[in-house]
């Protein structure tokens, strides 16, 4: 959308395909449209003044997520359509910020789910992934058996040399962060646009997380929250969006209403999609990511834990010995039509 007009920009339909991951790893941004199920696939269509129907039909064969902004509206086919062909569908704010809810399709796979859950349970294996997430914030290696209360303070030093910098480069007095929210109202400009455009921030990381089958909840520096994953991801990116957009209003009159619109038109936030997916694999399981890519695609049918044969087994085997042992073929299973 134009940042020249918000009012023309806000009625304007938006079909935003974002880069693809890989070939079956591809987000779509929708608003102000209709999607509906014809007999030749799902379209996206709009209405002109002169009641002309404008269709664009949508390649839910390939498409791995789809965001539905504000001002659009799905059938109950569309979606059906999208689900059986593994696509997450999710809710969100307009830009694709705010994280209302998503819809998995029930053959989707629990790959980056099972990765999370075992390196949360694992100390160790924990606290490698946290020092992975302060690399990557910092592009800073910190010394090698640092505890975790060290991370911290390293984390703490480094926010605060960015808060001098924006602070010097705006020529302001130093900043404080303030989290009251008891004493939100008395908050200064920078405050106020800060929690804004996190709250914006954490909506994108939210379908991100969906849409890989992992838990918002189960963070590895944050902990005892719902969102604690969410916030892990999204303390990534801060440094470069939401921190300088923040100083960037400190003379603003409506700071949280301009840094909402400045994320969605400005930064283009649903932008850093296809980076966060690859910044999530990477620290959960860098080994198995091209791995899972490739498996995408194929048919997949539930599998069977195996503790003392690497994890797990095929499912769909009758595993009873003898001649009755055989791959159970897709056709004798009761998988759903387009199943996969």
């Amino acid at each position: 959308m134009s940042a020249d007009n918000p009012r023309t920009a806000l009625a304007r339909p938006t079909l935003a395909m974002l880069p693809r991951v890989s070939d079956n790893l591809s987000f779509l941004y929708a608003d102000i449209v209709r999607i509906v199920q014809t007999d030749t696939g799902v379209c996206a269509e709009t209405e002109t003044d002169s009641g002309h129907i404008q269709r664009v039909y949508l390649p839910t064969a390939s498409l791995g997520c789809l965001l539905l902004g504000p001002g659009t509206s799905i059938t109950q086919p569309a979606l059906a359509t999208f689900l059986r062909h593994g696509t997450t569908v999710v809710t969100s704010g307009s830009g694709g910020i705010l994280h209302y809810g998503a819809w998995q399709p029930s053959e989707k796979s629990t790959f980056w789910l099972q990765h999370q859950v075992a390196a949360y349970a694992d100390e160790a294996r924990r606290l490698e992934v946290a020092r992975a997430m302060y690399e990557m914030r910092f592009e800073e290696t910190p010394p090698a058996g640092v505890p975790v209360g060290q991370l911290r303070r390293l984390e703490g030093n480094r926010m605060q040399k960015l808060y001098r910098n924006l602070s010097t480069k705006y020529k302001l007095q130093p900043f404080r962060r303030n989290y009251d929210p008891g004493a939100w109202d008395r908050q200064n400009p920078i405050n106020k646009a800060y929690g804004a455009a996190n709250a914006a921030l954490y909506g994108v990381v939210h379908t991100v997380i969906a849409h890989l089958g992992c838990s918002p909840a189960l963070g590895f520096v944050h902990h005892g929250k719902q969102h604690s994953f969410v916030y892990d991801v999204a303390d990534l990116y801060k440094a470069e969006t939401t921190v300088p957009l923040a100083f960037s209003l400190h003379a603003s009159d409506f700071p949280e209403r301009d840094a909402r619109y400045r994320l969605r038109t400005h930064y283009r936030l649903y932008r850093l999609i296809p980076r966060m997916v690859r910044d999530i694999q990477y620290l959960l399981a860098p080994e198995d990511a091209e791995e899972e890519d490739e498996a995408e695609g194929q048919w997949r049918v539930v599998e069977l834990w195996d503790p003392d044969g690497g994890g797990s087994v095929g499912g769909g085997v009758n595993y009873g010995g003898g001649d009755a042992a055989r791959a159970v073929p897709a056709s004798e299973l009761d998988v759903p039509e387009g199943g996969h």
